[in-house]
């Protein structure tokens, strides 16, 4: 365990400066998100609100989709999304797709909450906190490290590719890479069923107290 331990600490160490890019590319993104925002006028925030409150009558109405289709979709996003990642991480290449898909992310995030924040106020703050930030709290250093150890595996591919001491062994790098994904899929998976189970329910008891108060 101390082995281990110790192991990931040097890891982080020794790749602080990747894990330091990819936590910054995905906050200019919330940041980006937020901007967007504020740069909508009117009209277009008026009709994006229009549907938000169509769904949020709904859930009142208890006529949103059930738990388990929630779990399903999400699963199955979070699949696809961590294994685009991963297979772009293996061709050196689509590192700068990595690159967007965490900068596309965290703009989903500021979006999300800045459009909330700026239509609805505190209670926007209150809406947000219930339903964006529980699952998130876990997606989002989730992404992060998919990213940097994307990142860091395709330096490592291309250093060994392009070593001179003659061949060097592939497969148990791709194998480490490989159990690590399948690591944070199932961290992932914990967060699909707070966001199914947990984070509807908290939505719904804030949007009764809003609205009913």
């Amino acid at each position: 365990m101390y082995a281990k331990g110790h192991a990931a600490s040097q890891h982080i160490r020794e790749n602080a400066s990747i894990y330091v890019f990819t936590s910054l590319l995905f906050l200019i993104g919330i940041v980006f998100g937020a901007v967007i925002v504020n740069s909508m006028n009117v009209i277009q925030k008026q009709d994006l609100f229009f549907y938000l409150d169509q769904f949020f009558e709904q859930m009142m109405g208890g006529t949103v989709s059930d738990a388990q289709s929630l779990l399903k979709s999400s699963f199955f996003y979070h699949l696809k999304y961590l294994l685009l990642i991963f297979i772009l991480g293996m061709s050196v290449i689509g590192m700068p797709i990595i690159w967007i898909l965490l900068f596309m992310k965290g703009i989903v995030v500021g979006f999300s909450v800045g459009f909330l924040v700026n239509q609805m106020g505190w209670k926007g703050l209150f809406m947000a906190a219930a339903s964006i930030a529980p699952q998130n709290l876990i997606i989002i250093p989730v992404y992060i490290m998919a990213g940097s150890i994307a990142m860091i595996f395709s330096f490592t591919l291309l250093q060994k590719l392009m070593a001179k001491k003659g061949h060097q062994p592939l497969l148990p790098p791709l194998m480490r890479y490989g159990a690590i994904f399948v690591i944070l899929f199932g961290v992932l998976s914990i967060a699909s069923i707070i966001e199914s189970y947990v984070s509807p329910g908290a939505l719904k008891a804030v949007v009764e107290f809003i609205y009913g108060s």
